[in-house]
Order: C-alpha cells, then sequence, then structure tokens
C-alpha cells in the first residue's frame, strides 16, 4: 500500500534536539514524555524507513510564529530538506499573519522558486482565529498560486497565552465559505471538537482533515465513523512525526476500523488527490 504522510518532520538529530528545547512546547513535551519518545535518526535511515513502509512523500509544514511567540520560520530548513532529498518530501510554507505583506511575499517565493506546495498557518500560535482579516490575504494568494494551505488546530495542551477557540471549526467554516476556490486541510482535527469538525469538512467541497495524534483520544470514535459514511475522501493520513513515531502510526492506521476501500483513500489517494501527484 502506498502512503502519503501529510505532517513528517523528520526525526534529525537537530530536529529532535531543536523540539526538546523549544520555549514554546516545552511543557507541552514534558507532559506527553516526548523526551522518552524521540528517536533522533540520520536523515539516510529516516528515507530507508519510509521507503520500507511505503511511504512515497512526506509533506513537511513550516511553522512562523515570530511576532507573537519569536519562534522564526522554520522554511529555510525545510528548503534545505527538499533540496536534498526531491523526490520525497513536499513543503508547504508557514506564514506569520503579522508580517502582512511580506508573508506573500514569503508564500510566492517559496512556492515560485523553491517548489513549496502549499501554505501552513497556526491560528493558536497567531493568537488570532483563522477567520480573521490578516489571514485573507494569505488565502487570496493561495488562490491565486492554486496551492492548498495546512491550518493547524487542537488544545494547544501548556501553551502560554494560546486560546484553544482561534482553532474551533467554525472559524474555518467561514474561511471556506468566503474562499470555494481555496483548498483547505484542517490538521489534527480540531480536536476536541470531533462532530464540528466532520461537519465542517462534509459540508465543504474544498475542506480537508487530518487526525495527527488524536486518532484514539476520548470521543475520537466519531472520526473513525465519519470516514467510513460521510468523509472518505476528505480524510488524510497524517503521523505527526516526530512528536509521534510514523511507523507506529502506520500500524495504527492499518487497525483502525476503516473499511477497505476508506482506508486506501485515507492513506494515499486523498492525499494524491489533493496534491495533484
Amino acid at each position: 500500500m502506498k502512503i502519503i504522510d501529510f505532517r513528517f518532520r523528520p526525526s534529525t538529530p537537530d530536529a529532535v534536539k531543536g523540539m526538546l528545547g523549544n520555549k514554546v512546547f516545552g511543557e507541552m513535551f514534558e507532559l506527553f514524555h516526548y523526551a522518552d519518545r524521540a528517536k533522533p535518526e540520520p536523515i539516510e535511515k529516516i528515507v530507508g524507513d519510509m521507503e520500507k513502509q511505503g511511504v512515497v512523500k512526506g509533506v513537511v509544514t513550516g511553522r512562523d510564529a515570530e511576532t507573537t511567540y519569536g519562534l522564526a520560520s522554520a522554511n529555510p530548513g525545510i528548503v534545505a530538506l527538499m533540496e536534498r532529498n526531491p523526490d520525497k518530501f513536499i513543503g508547504f510554507a508557514g506564514l506569520d499573519p503579522h508580517k502582512g505583506m511580506d508573508a506573500l511575499a514569503e508564500l510566492t517565493r517559496m512556492v515560485t522558486k523553491h517548489g513549496m506546495r502549499g501554505a501552513a498557518i497556526d491560528p493558536y500560535l497567531a493568537r488570532i482565529p483563522a477567520s480573521h482579516a490578516r489571514y485573507y490575504p494569505i488565502y487570496a494568494k493561495c488562490c491565486e498560486l492554486d496551492v492548498p494551505i495546512v491550518i493547524t488546530t487542537g488544545p494547544a495542551t501548556l501553551v502560554r497565552d494560546a486560546v484553544m477557540d482561534d482553532a474551533h471549526p467554525r472559524h474555518i467554516d467561514r474561511v471556506a465559505a468566503d474562499f470555494p476556490d481555496l483548498k483547505i486541510v484542517i490538521s489534527h482535527g480540531c480536536y476536541p471538537w470531533v462532530n464540528e469538525a466532520v461537519m465542517t469538512v462534509h459540508r465543504n467541497r474544498n475542506v480537508y482533515m487530518d487526525l495527527a495524534e488524536y486518532e484514539e483520544q476520548p470521543f475520537s470514535e466519531g472520526y473513525i465513523q465519519a470516514a467510513n459514511s460521510l468523509i472518505g475522501d476528505k480524510l488524510l493520513f497524517a503521523s505527526a512525526a516526530p512528536f509521534m513515531d510514523f511507523q507506529e502510526q502506520i500500524a495504527l492506521y492499518k487497525r483502525l476500523p476503516f473499511t477497505p476501500g476508506v482506508r486506501e483513500n485515507v492513506m494515499y489517494n486523498n492525499a494524491a488527490r489533493l496534491l495533484g501527484l
């Protein structure tokens, strides 16, 4: 079975060291014992394991939260990764909406010059919801460039000053209505708003979703039921590597009670269609 992993950051020693020392997510990583689970490995080993597992592409989402948290753009590192492994990794440019026109220039440069295939934003880190006007020029530019955007959601556990409501699916529903040609990926399933996220995906032709990290949390069975009945053509596999072991996540998705056809869609077909592969 071919697989596209829609949220994959290689667990290289530098990447793991950077995550463990991250001042924004440090308390969350400590709570979930990330240091005990981290497996720093050379990129050659990681790519080899991807090939053994049938992972043909890994989507690496960037992050830029410099204005609010002092987290500088990860885009240069993603560009270097893509240049070193052009057939394996697809980059999505992380954008800071508070940077205004500079964010648009960054997106244009990353797509047209460096071959990235989309954009990525983090509303809870920007401290404004996805429906805020500061994002709208970014959405318009994505439509102009014909690239999708990943909107990172989830509860932002122990992230100081982050407000969970900024990641509520109602904000994404508004964006989907205002930009019907914008291809949107909800990352982390808007957990814990399972039902609202499912219906946001179901009712909007242009919205997709991954469940990264929340496949087995309380109420998550609703995601799986919906995949088998409502959104089987809109759900994407995303391991959340290196926070989660991507090989263990693949094994999990083989155990989850998807119907066979839906499982194939989730693991590869939906992402291939979205990315135009």
